[in-house]
């Protein structure tokens, strides 16, 4: 047998920084990096730097003779700090490996193994996961008996998503339901008694769910002076990234944390705060001066990612906002090239053109891995997921899941499959499954009966179901088959489906109120075909047992496009960004309107979105007035511009127009054309 023998690693603790080190920041950055002690706010925009100043910022600190394990940087996710100390690392040397923190949970975990028995916990205590915690509301809300009430009592998972909400946005249970699920109001009382329950049960047992971490910590540093001032002497330096997307938890931490020497430095962007679904907290970042009187800001205006033009458009639409800590964002990059206005006459008229320009970019040597259309909600890229698939272009879409593989969407199309063909086992399954009181047996006896009968359905003798409670909607099913036969325009196969789906859609879902956008899509999508037949194939839809849909690569390697929401946007960047649907009341969202707070941070969703370009940045409007309206929000038409760019002529300041010309009308190319006094813009071919 041979032997390997494995070195101990050795770490030069005299190595120093380089004599060049903080050469190549800008003077922001070095006053970021060099700062002495007390409190610091790093104000960083867009594009700025911000972890560059940071990892300079440990290196330096480490270098000053620190012990590493007394910085502590907490960070968001375990990426992040990875690749900061891995970059601290590259600067000075190993040591930096030492240096304490991770994300807030992780680092909560460690302090609560350690003391967690000062507040009642063993150390240890189990984590629970997402499931673990829906289980125990389970068999709390069973043993209570809520599941066998007159009216539908919330699923296992809505209840922990009322709870988790409470705790991250330090809410009550009722005010979460009134914003979450109104329909669920009459029960706010029953489920505060599920949420007593659980956390009692919780300590019983030993166990902490994920929010119970932060919780709990933040006990510990409130209530327990020793265990405060034990870490407080431990830890001289407080680092913390993305302080825009911490909850009011998370900055309590921080202040106690920080102790009376208030060495804490927090970096973030008040710009960049929209995540308050998740719990963030946008005063944090603004109060952190109240909090610290003796704060000293520090503000990163220049952009490394984005051309100036980008840049102009970005500064005047946050220059709007209410509250915010004024910055001007400023590239020494070259660039002239003005982002670009776009109006179209509907939905699938701004899908055509991207397509058509996807593919004209990569005629001009562009690659799809450096190309994104951003949008404010999953749905609005329900038109264009089929347009792509038509025409061949791969991508990969992050911010809920596609389209054709939302389980609601498969479920009408269950119904449709069904009109077309009432021999598709497959979509009798699933129809069969929404009923109550239908089995395996039973769905696959009247699935039998229909296959004996498929060429004349009037023939099926029913008697036998009709003391059951899914015999009306049985009837009403095969009726609809029936009528259907001769119907040729889909769109009213469609709306006859939906009201058949409309009841277990409801019952199915706790969260159906947001869902219904994707069923208002499939009407409008269904608006473009001359039958259901040519309706179902360009849908494409693979059969449930399977997970994938053509239009994605099917290799890492695979070049591919993106599709994403703004949200899952943030923190990236691609040469090529077209922002779709920039419509009031599509962003900023209908849902949001009425609410100054929830304004506020749709129009940093905006600033988001636009500072992701880098070259190229195209702004599309679909001119939806004469749309119907909406199936599930009857009444409500959206047809006007995002009020973030239209007020203060911003369209008309810091864009350039595009307008679309039809390919019969005019033969000017895209790349040769002018700008025209009569159009106000460039034009193309289309």
């Amino acid at each position: 047998m041979q032997k390997y023998v494995l070195k101990k690693s050795v770490v030069n603790h005299n190595k120093t920084l380089d004599p060049e080190f903080g050469k190549d920041l800008n003077p922001s950055q070095r006053e970021a990096v060099f700062f002495g002690k007390g409190p610091l706010l790093v104000i960083a925009g867009a594009g700025s730097g911000k972890t560059k100043t940071l990892v300079h910022r440990v290196a330096y600190l480490v270098n000053q003779g620190l012990d590493p394990k007394s910085i502590l940087l907490l960070t968001f996710t375990r990426k992040a700090s990875a690749e900061m100390t891995r970059r601290a690392i590259d600067l000075l040397d190993a040591r930096c490996s030492n240096v304490s923190g991770g994300t807030f949970h992780s680092f909560a975990n460690i302090i609560l193994r350690r003391y967690g028995k000062l507040i009642g916990y063993p150390d240890n205590f189990i984590i629970m996961d997402r499931g673990d915690s829906e289980d125990l509301i389970s068999m709390i809300r069973k043993e209570k008996g809520l599941a066998k009430t007159d009216k539908r009592f919330p699923k296992k998972g809505t209840i922990a998503d009322i709870l988790g909400k409470a705790v991250n946005r330090s809410s009550t249970i009722e005010n979460t339901i009134i914003k979450e699920c109104p329909q669920f109001l009459d029960y706010k009382d029953e489920i505060c008694e599920i949420q007593k329950a659980y956390a009692n049960r919780k300590k019983e047992m030993g166990l902490m769910d994920y929010d119970d971490l932060l919780v709990n910590l933040l006990e510990l540093l409130k209530n327990k002076e020793e265990v405060r001032n034990k870490l407080n002497n431990y830890y001289q330096y407080i680092l913390v990234d993305e302080y825009q997307d911490t909850n009011m938890i998370q900055a309590e931490i921080v202040k106690f944390l920080a102790g009376k020497d208030e060495n804490v430095m927090v970096v973030g962007d008040d710009s960049q705060s929209i995540y308050s679904f998740r719990g963030a907290n946008f005063k944090n970042i603004v109060d952190f001066p109240k909090i610290f009187p003796k704060a000293t800001i520090v503000t990163l205006e220049e952009n490394y990612r984005s051309a100036q033009p980008i840049l102009d458009l970005t500064n005047a639409v946050i220059d709007g906002a209410r509250e915010k800590y004024s910055k001007n964002l400023f590239t020494k990059r070259s660039g002239n090239i003005k982002p670009l206005y776009v109006e179209t006459k509907d939905d699938n008229e701004q899908s055509q053109f991207i397509c058509q320009k996807i593919l004209d970019l990569r005629e001009e040597g562009q690659t799809l891995n450096k190309i994104a259309v951003l949008f404010r909600s999953a749905w609005h890229s329900n038109d264009l997921e089929i347009q792509l698939k038509s025409a061949d272009i791969p991508f990969v879409k992050y911010g809920g899941i596609k389209f054709v593989e939302a389980a609601h969407i498969k479920d009408v199309v269950a119904y449709l499959k069904i009109a077309l063909n009432p021999a598709d086992a497959l979509g009798w399954q699933r129809v069969l499954n929404l009923w109550e009181g239908v089995g395996p047996k039973t769905a696959s006896d009247i699935f039998e009966l229909i296959l004996q009968n498929r060429n004349n359905l009037t023939l099926l003798n029913l008697d036998k179901y009709k003391s059951k409670a899914f015999y009306p909607a049985l009837k009403k099913l095969l009726a609809f088959i029936f009528i259907n036969k001769s119907q040729s325009k889909p769109t009213k196969i469609v709306e006859t489906a939906l009201r058949l789906y409309k009841p277990y859609f409801e019952e199915k879902y706790d969260n159906f109120n947001k869902r219904k956008a994707d069923i208002d899509s499939l009407i409008t999508i269904s608006e473009r075909f001359k039958d259901l037949e040519s309706f179902l194939s360009e849908l494409a839809l693979e059969p449930p047992d399977t997970t994938q849909i053509d239009s994605v690569a099917e290799t890492e390697d695979e070049e591919k496009m993106t599709l994403s929401t703004i949200h899952s946007a943030k923190g990236l960047e691609w040469h090529t960004v077209f922002i779709i649907s920039a419509v009031d009341g599509f962003l900023p969202s209908f849902q949001s309107l009425g609410d100054m707070e929830q304004i506020e941070e749709e129009r940093r969703l905006l600033y988001v979105a636009l500072t992701r370009a880098k070259e190229n940045l195209f702004i599309i409007k679909p001119n939806m007035a004469n749309k119907k309206a909406s199936y599930m929000y009857p009444g409500m038409q959206f047809s006007k511009l995002t009020r973030f760019l239209d007020e203060k002529s911003l369209i008309d300041n810091y864009t350039e127009k595009l307008i679309l010309v039809n390919d019969e009308e005019d033969e000017f190319s895209f790349d040769n054309a002018l700008p025209e006094p009569n159009f106000g813009g460039r034009k193309y071919v289309f």
